[in-house]
């Protein structure tokens, strides 16, 4: 029997030599993820201080076409606001480029993609960073991290500078947690994300990974 090709082996075979070069793929290629409609593309300068990478572009995301402008977004910026991160001066983007969801009526129900999932679209990410060239990569969420590392990693054991597949790398909660923790944990978890950003912000204005 044959082996499997990879769904991205046609835009690898093409090794694109520009970030424009790649999105132009990206966006021809077909959804790898139930309900995917369009590609939303990563957003932001090259040699960007700091990459944020999400899991996926959520409803508003598709609707838009732009990384990061929904609620889990607004709180991000927010977050980035208080901790003197300036967002037109980063990148941000998501593991999986497409927003996997299920109808349910009218609404689109956000659906985490599994680990087969973001290993068919990690090749698209590693290529996107290697253009990029931030120097530090921040992940949100433990689906970015394993985009990133190529390997499970919790988020509460493994929380703040890592390597991660041999970038220099940060792991923090997705802001989109925020919204759905009980209403009196919140104020604590928010200052440990801002706290976090602090870090990402020091961290990536130095040439080591130290703490």
């Amino acid at each position: 029997m044959p082996a499997k090709r990879d769904p991205q082996q046609p835009a690898m075979d093409q090794d694109p030599k520009s970030l424009a070069a790649l999105n132009k793929l990206i966006l021809a290629s077909p959804p790898m993820v139930q309900g995917g409609t369009r590609a939303v593309l990563g957003e932001g300068p090259l040699h960007a201080d700091i990459a944020f990478v999400g899991e996926q572009p959520g409803d508003q995301e598709d609707l838009a076409g732009k990384p990061f402008v929904g609620p889990a977004g607004r709180l991000l910026d927010k977050a980035m606001a208080e901790a003197g991160i300036d967002r037109k001066h980063t990148y941000v983007t998501n593991a999986v480029k497409h927003f996997k969801f299920e109808p349910r009526g009218k609404r689109r129900l956000h659906s985490k993609p599994t680990a087969g999932e973001v290993k068919h679209y990690r090749w698209w990410l590693e290529k996107e960073l290697d253009l990029v060239k931030p120097k530090l990569v921040v992940a949100l969420g433990a689906t970015a991290a394993l985009a990133l590392a190529g390997k499970p990693l919790a988020v509460a054991k493994n929380r703040g500078p890592l390597i991660l597949d041999g970038r220099r790398g940060f792991i923090t909660i997705h802001p989109s947690f925020l919204l759905r923790m009980p209403e009196e944990d919140k104020a604590r978890a928010w200052k440990d994300f801002v706290a976090d950003m602090k870090r990402i912000r020091k961290l990536a204005e130095r040439q080591d990974i130290a703490a």
